[in-house]
């Protein structure tokens, strides 16, 4: 079990004028980052055991996350 925050910007640095140009200018874009934000911060908490759940729950979220983050690939990418 990995602990570390998956920020956005860590995974993806190559893309950092990018990310913050699409946050501003592209609402689909802005929620899909601030959604990805908040489940990866849930996670992170979960498995800090700061907010414990349990394992299917972490599951779920970890889905929900890789979701999020291939929809904003995608985005970054076009």
């Amino acid at each position: 079990m990995s602990n570390i925050p998956h920020e956005i910007l860590v995974e993806f640095p190559e893309f950092a004028d990018r990310i913050s140009d699409l946050k501003t200018n592209n609402a689909h874009f802005a929620k899909l980052y601030d959604d990805y934000y908040e489940v990866n911060k849930a996670i992170h908490l979960a498995e800090t055991n700061i907010e414990p759940t349990d394992d299917f729950n972490i599951e779920n979220m970890r889905k929900k996350r890789m979701i999020l983050k291939d929809e904003i690939y995608q985005l970054l990418k076009a």
